[in-house]
């Protein structure tokens, strides 16, 4: 009998000292977490209630900050175009992605060398990618211009075109897709080459084998990609906010340029805190909708094993 209570407080001991240790190893994660995400979110929630401007104490104003923010023009303007550039330019970058990776994955001498020359884009700064893409589409200098000369094309002025800023900030996207490219290159390596092999014997085309077998098989890349890319195209700011400041009339305004705007321009931070909890409750719902849609679209190979 003493040996049993013995074994039992030892096991408990153990299990005492095992659960310490796990929280003394994530305590640097969750103070963190804490620190620099928890607390912060709960005091954007909190000041987004008030009306607040820095120099002066906040004033509670209760929901009067989101409803501004639903009768403000700017508001719909920069998220218009924030929409536009999301359902334009995330299906691009998705199907340009999937295409390199597709070329990618051929079994070619050389082929690392490729995959690193396409990958390596997605890598520069933010800062100095908006500012070579601002030389490429200078409408006195830029190498775009030097082009369209070159083919009798009369020269564009890109970024200071209300019609043409948002396709060229599209078109500026397509430099860093080499991180989809890489998801989707490692989906592709993912899919055992038996089944094209069998699906071949049968008399299969490339295409069908592609159809059939390469795009159920990838399809949750696919949506892995589609969510980061529509929570990354929400928050678009570097390139706008460097190159062209909203402009020409508000046609890149986008939403997060909109909301630093309001914090360090206007310093209307209850307002801000406001347009960011917004934002937050855009990029959830169409998330939920992407999951929701990805029970009937999305083969997992498990599930239907099980």
């Amino acid at each position: 009998m003493q040996a049993l209570i013995s074994r039992t407080r030892r096991r408990r001991s153990l299990n005492w000292r095992e659960t310490r240790d796990g929280w003394l190893f994530i305590l640097p994660w969750l103070i963190g977490f804490v620190c620099l995400v928890a607390g912060p979110m709960i005091a954007s929630a909190v000041i987004s209630f008030t009306e607040w401007k820095i120099l002066k104490p906040p004033e509670w104003v209760g929901l009067g900050n989101f409803v501004q923010v639903f009768q403000d023009p700017i508001f719909w303007k920069s998220l218009g175009n924030t929409v536009y550039y999301t359902f334009l330019g995330v299906p691009i970058y998705l199907m340009a992605s999937l295409l390199t990776a597709l070329l990618l994955n051929m079994k070619l001498k050389g082929m690392a060398i490729y995959r690193t020359i396409y990958f390596v884009p997605s890598l520069t700064p933010a800062v100095a990618n908006a500012l070579l893409w601002m030389w490429i589409f200078n409408p006195d200098f830029g190498l775009a211009n030097a082009f369209l000369g070159r083919i009798g094309v009369a020269p564009q002025r890109w970024l200071f075109d209300v019609r043409l800023a948002k396709p060229c900030f599209i078109f500026m996207g397509l430099w860093g897709i080499g991180q989809q490219m890489v998801t989707f290159l490692a989906g592709l390596q993912g899919i055992p080459v038996e089944m094209y092999e069998a699906a071949s014997i049968d008399g299969a085309s490339s295409w069908r084998r592609f159809w059939a077998i390469t795009l159920p098989m990838i399809s949750p890349t696919i949506l892995f990609n589609l969510v980061i890319g529509i929570i990354g195209s929400f928050q678009v700011f570097t390139t706008a906010f460097i190159a062209t400041k909203g402009g020409p009339q508000n046609a890149t305004l986008f939403y997060v340029l909109y909301l630093y705007r309001n914090a360090f321009d206007y310093f209307k931070m209850g307002y801000a805190s406001a347009l960011a909890w917004v934002l937050f409750l855009i990029v959830l719902m169409f998330t939920l909708i992407q999951f929701k849609l990805a029970d009937r679209l999305v083969y997992y190979e498990m599930a239907e094993a099980a």
